[in-house]
């Protein structure tokens, strides 16, 4: 027996001891982050999957694991001779989890999860679909933690302040900010529970999940207080004091649900879709709870004029470091033994010295070949390949700066490329020039402007499964909303907000070939205001990405003159921002790499 199934029997065993007949299992922890640490990698332990998303359901006789199409690969390679079977979501006649445990269950049968990784929204779909088919809910049971021997504690690492040069704006006046919202809805009080939401309010960084400078904490705040629930030993007394100034109280991570239970606020702001069903059921009975958007995550989406000048600085030392990479890799590359791993090492240490690095913003994507078609992959130990002197290899990376985050792919050339690999690198550049191109009146989303990048695609029926764009935490979660690009609203899903001047996204269309190859172009652009004409105001995107596209790619027969004239003008910029910042040799490479192409 593998070590997937004999984990699932184990699991099984507990799941009859306790009376419970199927057993959910998403991928969050007890904050719904995206992201997570260790020990809360209960979907992972189970089912052998790694990816950063999917939920997987256990029953007496059956495994399920659902996944995106970012995983549909990933997934079938990772789950193949275990008992666990693959859904793919959204797929024609595929069910959705939802779907899949109301037509498992029976009467009397009883579903059980762990109340701190549901939110409150899904938690109260569950208890209307059982109660539809006679089913119970079990919603206090870690399962998993039962049989994980060996398991990793919670993460507890230091708390630090992040200085107003760097924030631009004080904790106090975010404070004052958040309680005129409160104040709009009628509310008395708010339950904040989304890591980057803390981290950015209260000013302060942490390391408690990997890749994301986040604490393991919780917030109420209501309109003469604030407790701030973190792990005992993390917060030095110099912050808590500089944190009393300001009106907020340090208590235990685990009294958050006793201290929720017994407050007097009459009205509280709660945010289902991101809340934990234990914390939203701790409240008093009675009380009146405001299901709106989580006002700080717009707030925060919303970078401030220093955190927009710090991040456009954040990608100009990037930019090098990324461009010094691409020159040490065309020019090594088939000489020495390069590896996905080893090249991701070497980029890292590029980073490195650079000023104000704090580490990487996830866990890099260097994919070879037919690895790149694999949409998240991530280099292991048994997958890793070297890298030859023909085809191309995908980089999907980003780095932790005080100034900012960064996020950027790159799919370079490293030899002889076929005319279909040219004509999909090219054809996926197009989408990508003309969104970071685009022009737009004020109050539109996402879910207008994906066309524009995946319309050169569309246009002789291909196409790629996942969304175009993400917004970007400013020294934070590489990945936050409520601003994005994607073809279809989602449902549980608000990152499709209107874009407003501050915001900044991912544009980054791609095309994935399995088996063969795949290609993605990414940057991260920041959303600004253009003219204003009649009284309408229009919008426009300020790349902030400094990396020249590889030019050996590129099929110039599928450029038309304004694809031209955009890729020529953005490498003018790249050219004038990297150079000061390069040696003679590297800023020769550099104006190679951006040299003006010409339609013939």
């Amino acid at each position: 027996m593998n070590i997937t199934d004999e984990r699932i029997s184990k699991l099984r065993r507990v799941m009859r001891e306790h009376g419970i007949d199927a057993y959910y299992i998403p991928t969050e922890d007890w904050h719904l982050s995206e992201y997570v640490g260790d020990h809360y990698k209960c979907r992972k332990f189970i089912t052998g999957f790694t990816g950063s998303a999917g939920s997987a359901v256990v029953t007496q006789d059956s495994v399920g694991l659902w996944v995106d199409g970012r995983y549909f690969i990933q997934g079938e390679e990772q789950t193949r001779g275990t008992c666990v079977t693959l859904y793919k979501m959204g797929e024609p006649g595929v069910p959705s989890v939802h779907r899949y445990i109301s037509d498992t269950l029976k009467e009397g049968q009883c579903l059980g999860f762990d109340a701190r990784t549901v939110s409150r929204s899904e938690e109260k779909k569950f208890a209307d679909e059982m109660k539809k088919i006679g089913a119970k809910l079990a919603e206090d049971y870690d399962l998993v933690g039962e049989i994980w021997e060996d398991r990793p504690p919670l993460p507890c690492n230091p708390v630090y302040e992040l200085d107003l040069k760097w924030c631009g704006e004080s904790r106090a006046d975010k404070l004052h900010t958040l309680r005129e919202k409160m104040r709009g809805q009628n509310t008395e009080g708010i339950v904040i529970s989304p890591l980057d939401d803390i981290a950015w309010l209260l000013n302060l960084r942490g390391n408690d999940v990997p890749c994301n400078p986040v604490i393991l904490s919780y917030l109420y705040v209501s309109m003469d207080s604030a407790v701030f629930f973190v792990q005992e030993g993390a917060v030095p007394e110099k912050v808590r004091e500089s944190l009393r100034k300001d009106g907020v109280e340090c208590r235990g991570y685990d009294e958050v649900y006793e201290y929720l239970s017994g407050i007097c606020e009459k009205s509280v702001w709660l945010t289902e879709e991101l809340t934990n069903a234990k914390l939203a059921l701790s409240l008093p009975d009675g009380i009146r709870t405001v299901n709106e958007d989580d006002p700080v995550r717009l707030m925060k989406a919303v970078k401030n004029p220093v955190e927009m000048e710090n991040m456009r600085q954040a990608h100009i030392l990037d930019g090098a470091a990324v461009f010094r990479f691409i020159i040490w890799l065309k020019q090594n590359v088939g000489k020495t033994r390069i590896t996905e791993i080893s090249a991701a090492e070497k980029l890292l240490s590029f980073r490195r010295e650079q000023d104000h690095f704090m580490g990487e913003s996830f866990d890099p994507i260097i994919a070879y070949g037919s690895h790149a078609a694999i949409c998240h992959y991530s280099a292991t130990e048994e997958s890793d390949v070297p890298l030859e002197a023909k085809g191309m290899v995908l980089a999907d990376t980003g780095g932790q700066y005080l100034l900012g985050t960064t996020d950027i792919t790159r799919t370079i050339v490293l030899g002889p490329v076929t005319e279909e690999e040219k004509k999909y690198f090219t054809l996926v550049l197009k989408g990508h020039l003309h969104l970071m191109n685009a022009k737009f009146r004020e109050g539109v989303t996402g879910l207008n402007l994906d066309y524009i990048a995946r319309e050169p695609l569309w246009r002789i029926g291909k196409d790629y499964n996942h969304g175009t764009g993400h917004g970007v935490g400013y020294f934070l979660n590489v990945h936050e909303g409520p601003n994005g690009f994607r073809w279809r609203e989602m449902a549980g899903r608000r990152d499709t907000a209107a874009f407003a001047e501050g915001m900044i996204t991912s544009d980054e269309p791609g095309y994935y070939a399995e088996g063969q190859f795949g290609i993605r172009h990414e940057n991260l652009i920041l959303c600004r205001k253009a003219e204003k004409s009649e009284n309408i105001q229009y919008m426009e995107f300020e790349p902030l990405t400094m990396v020249p596209f590889d030019l050996d790619g590129i099929d110039t027969d599928l450029l038309g003159e304004e694809d031209t004239e955009l890729l020529n003008r953005y490498h003018r910029l790249v050219f004038e921002k990297l150079s000061p910042l390069l040696n003679d040799e590297e800023r020769e490479y550099l104006a190679g790499a951006t040299r003006e192409i010409k339609k013939v």
